[in-house]
């Protein structure tokens, strides 16, 4: 590790004695600043050091343990003298940086690096537009230190994340690290970090070295630490040892009054604190004991349910934070809801819990719920909770929370956690997301969302976790006013949604309704092996209903749907059930019943759960007005809550299809291989990435046709060749050199895609039928200047897009050329980064893709070459943030290949992509 200076080192040139506030600092990258979650789930700030930290690095030195110092530094270093403290604090946030970790204002830890090689002198090294110098080694000494009370809380492993992340960007590729042999905690910090670390021991020191650059490992390493903390942070909130509710009231009318209530009735297993500033008057509230303040309360508090008006939360703030109070539900409004001043008061509310380390719920918020028998925490405004169950809701909404509560105890959908996060000023629904990965208690997670804070996370959480658990959503504001939406909300058109979903395996519904219905037989039934559905009914116009149904759903019939007859006994219908379910041709079940007049339904609901107990195939069922899951349909849990093995009723056939068809597609989504995600043969990023830093500038512009050919070369993309010349002989030249057949192609984009394909000539064999062409497009477009382009082999004309989304930064797009796609906005998108299954979706999406296939006897196009193309495009797209924009427009797709005859690029700043790079909050 780094030892302290020696006494020759000098300052390098930083930021003067007296800094002013961080924004003033010249140099300061304000983009570093991070709330990152620690691995016991508490906040902590990081940000770059600052001269006016001179003090509080002091008071951390102090506060470090005689063992801690003698690792760090390799000897007693008992105090920080003032020329060491001068260099420590005076960086130049390029070649040498240092990141402080903060609780409060209190510094727990400190990582820095240095250029090695004269980089930490200022001579030479990496400038301040991150290039490095050509006679310096792009490596830097690396070393960080944690204290005491915060040693195990992962924070040596996020300083390395970040350092790492911030040498990237000024051109470093490299750390070495001196750590004494006995220091193991630090050992294992670079050991398990995902980088390839080589070793050298001499004298007790391990000397380590190791690329910085980003691997498959190190972001699984990033991705599993990142998932831990969030899932811990949240477990933190949803599992309080105890709750305080700062605002309850005597009053019913007031929603002080009700959360307590709640909580009081739903027999959370911890104690429950009224505080009420009413003053020594309120003594108590329903029965316990208020205080006056957080702080008067004798013991810990882990949870606060803010009921206050907006007004007092900044009163509120300080005595919780001073309380030392772990998480934070509010449940006030009057914040970003309310408009530009609400909002700042909120942002102040989040920034200060960050700060200290606190988890915030809401603003605006209806609460949290768990149903545990452990814990039994009703911290919502809804009187009343569905029973125990193993789903989990996430609701943007507070206004509908209390109504999705209700529904879901009507249809019998037993929850295992609540969460309804409001404004979701802080907590959101990806924090949910990494809960429920590792919750024993939730086998389904259902989503009410109304916009996304991070859309990127979201689609990398979602797919992770719909592998092993299915993910329902509801996403409203489709056509909602983007300037409505809350100051945290990303905007994000529905197109890009859908592809987000689809790439994810999020199961998208439309309503509430919806939801619910897909969610009771998720909960409840296995899933389908296929798309083989039978029919079992008593009724031949519900079999007629139920089959048009599974076609138009695109579902299959596994055999004729059985009728038993309005007069057959609940026996004969259980014995009908059971032929169809045993059958091998059969993947699931639609049940439809009318109860006969002189026997009740409920004996026929029993016949059918006991005929499908311990099936492996999913069943549903309609028993007409009966919605839910009744008690004669359900296979109770021991606490009388309905079980795996219930089967749910739906109120008309339709919606039992409907269900029972997203599950399928799900089943066959969650069947499908992941995919590689493979850098295709032929790519050379270092090139491509040479070249974009030749060809790009502060300014969005158009590649030129020289530029962009030789970008995508860098990444094995042909484009047929071509040239582009002036006057008829310098044409027919041209296509002597290019070799007969050639095409002709107007230069102005208003001539070259019109559908008459006016500004194109085709086919030109010999150069008369060049001259004559030429001739005839310099009539038609004013200009002599023309693209002579060898003929590609036929094939169907399709376009391939990266496409700016101010969500995501980058989609592809894919659709077949021509104005009826165009009309119909036939196009499928996939988000980047693609894999070689999303590569295959993407191109069987559209509409018109089958014509890619051989439809009605044509020659198949190469598909697989299609797919290839794809993958370079989306590596692309992946690697190299400052394209814009690109299309291959026309991509040629036949027997022999796809072939690109038209290319556009165009470059710019790179988007702010907060899911990349190291961990942090949003």
């Amino acid at each position: 590790m780094e030892r302290p200076p020696a006494p020759s080192a000098t300052p390098t040139d930083g930021v003067p004695d007296q800094a002013p506030p961080a924004l003033a600092t010249p140099g300061y990258p304000r983009h570093w600043e991070a709330d990152v979650v620690a691995s016991d789930g508490g906040i902590v700030h990081l940000r770059p050091i600052l001269p006016s930290d001179a003090d509080a690095l002091l008071d951390f030195h102090q506060r470090l343990s005689d063992r801690t110092r003698y690792l760090r530094y390799f000897g007693p270093y008992p105090r920080i003298p003032p020329r060491d403290l001068e260099r420590f604090t005076n960086v130049d946030h390029c070649n040498r940086v240092a990141l402080i970790g903060l609780l409060g204002d209190e510094i727990i830890a400190v990582g820095r690096y240095e250029g090695l090689n004269g980089q930490g002198d200022g001579q030479g090294g990496t400038g301040g537009n991150g290039t490095a110098g050509d006679a310096v080694k792009e490596s830097a000494e690396v070393a960080f230190v944690v204290r005491d009370d915060h040693q195990g809380r992962g924070l040596g492993s996020i300083l390395l994340e970040h350092l790492a992340a911030a040498a990237r960007e000024k051109g470093l590729r490299r750390f070495e690290a001196e750590v004494l042999v006995e220091n193991h905690q630090m050992v294992r910090v670079f050991r398990e970090a995902g980088y390839q670390v080589s070793r050298a021991f001499a004298d007790g020191v391990l000397h380590l070295e190791f690329d910085i650059d980003l691997t498959e490992r190190s972001l699984a390493v990033r991705d599993s630490r990142e998932q831990a903390a969030e899932a811990r942070s949240v477990h933190n909130l949803l599992h309080p040892s105890s709750v305080a509710v700062i605002g309850a009231s005597t009053d019913p009318s007031k929603i002080g009054h009700a959360v307590l209530a709640n909580l009081l009735r739903g027999n959370f297993t911890g104690p429950v604190f009224p505080v009420n500033s009413g003053g020594s008057g309120a003594r108590s509230v329903r029965g316990v004991r208020a205080y006056a303040s957080v702080l008067d309360i004798p013991d810990e508090v882990d949870l606060a349910v803010v009921a206050v008006p907006a007004a007092g939360i900044d009163e509120v703030m300080d005595s919780c934070l001073a309380k030392g109070v772990k998480a934070l539900i509010v449940i006030s409004s009057g914040f970003a809801d309310a408009g530009s001043d609400g909002s700042g008061a909120e942002r102040r509310m989040v920034e200060a819990a960050r700060a200290h380390g606190m988890r915030v719920v809401g603003p605006n918020a209806l609460g949290v719920a768990n149903t545990a028998a452990d814990v039994r925490l009703n911290a919502t405004l809804a009187p009343h909770l569905p029973g125990a169950g193993r789903v989990g809701f996430f609701s943007q909404s507070g206004a509908l929370g209390t109504a999705l509560l209700a529904a879901a105890t009507e249809r019998g959908l037993g929850l295992s956690t609540f969460v309804s996060a409001g404004n979701r000023a802080d907590v959101s629904g990806n924090d949910l997301l990494q809960y429920w990965q590792t919750d024993q208690d939730t086998d389904v997670v259902l989503l009410y969302l109304e916009s996304f804070g991070n859309p990127r996370k979201f689609g990398r959480l979602a797919r992770r976790l719909a592998r092993r658990k299915p993910i329902v959503a509801v996403k409203s504001g489709r056509h909602a006013d983007p300037r409505r939406r809350l100051a945290s909300a990303v905007s994000i058109d529905d197109a890009s949604v859908q592809a987000l979903f689809e790439q994810s395996g999020v199961i998208r519904v439309g309503t509430v309704p919806q939801m619910f219905d897909t969610a009771l037989l998720l909960a409840y039934q296995p899933l389908p092996a296929g798309p083989r559905v039978a029919v079992v009914g008593n009724s031949t116009a519900l079999g007629v209903l139920v089959t048009d149904g599974l076609l138009d759903e695109g579902l299959e019939l596994a055999g004729d749907p059985v009728d038993v007859g309005a007069g057959a006994t609940p026996e004969e219908f259980a014995a009908a059930v059971e032929r169809a379910v045993s059958s091998e041709d059969t993947d699931a079940l639609v049940a439809v019943f009318v109860p006969p007049v002189a026997t009740p339904g409920t004996a026929y609901a029993r016949a059918l759960r006991e005929a499908v107990a311990g099936s492996k195939k999913p069943v549903v069922s309609t028993f007409l007005a009966v919605e839910g899951v009744p008690d004669e349909l359900a296979v109770p849990r021991p606490d009388g809550t309905p079980g795996p093995g219930s089967v749910p009723s739906y109120p008309s056939p339709e919606r039992a299809v409907a269900a029972l068809s997203r599950v399928v597609r799900y089943a066959r989504w969650r069947a499908t291989p992941v995919g590689e995600f493979i850098t295709p043969e032929g790519t050379d990023t270092e090139r491509a990435r040479e070249l974009v830093a030749r060809f790009c500038t502060d300014q969005t512009h158009a590649l030129s046709d020289e530029d962009a050919v030789a970008l995508l070369e860098c990444y094995g993309i042909e484009v047929t060749p071509f040239r582009r010349v002036s006057g008829a002989d310098a044409a027919v030249a041209a296509a002597n050199e290019l070799g007969y057949p050639v095409a002709l192609k107007a230069v102005g984009e208003r001539w070259r895609h019109r559908t008459d394909l006016v500004g194109v000539r085709l086919d030109l064999g010999a150069p008369p039928a060049v001259a004559r062409a030429h001739g005839a497009l310099a009539a038609i477009t004013g200009s002599d200047e023309v693209y002579v382009q060898r003929m590609a082999p036929k094939g169907l004309s399709c376009v391939l897009e990266v496409v700016e989304d101010p969500s995501f930064g980058s989609l592809l797009s894919f659709g077949l050329s021509g104005i009826a796609t165009e009309l119909l906005g036939d196009r499928a998108y996939r988000v980047v980064p693609v894999s070689t299954t999303d590569a295959s979706s993407l191109v069987r999406a559209p509409r018109a893709a089958p014509l890619l296939s051989g439809y009605r006897g044509g020659e198949p196009a190469r598909l697989d070459a299609l797919e290839d193309l794809v993958l370079r495009v989306g590596k692309i797209a992946e690697e190299l943030p400052e394209v814009r924009s690109l299309a291959l427009d026309p991509v040629l797709a036949s027997a022999e290949g796809a072939f690109v005859t038209g290319a556009r690029v165009v470059l710019g700043p790179p988007p702010t992509r907060d899911d990349f790079g190291p961990r942090r909050l949003r």
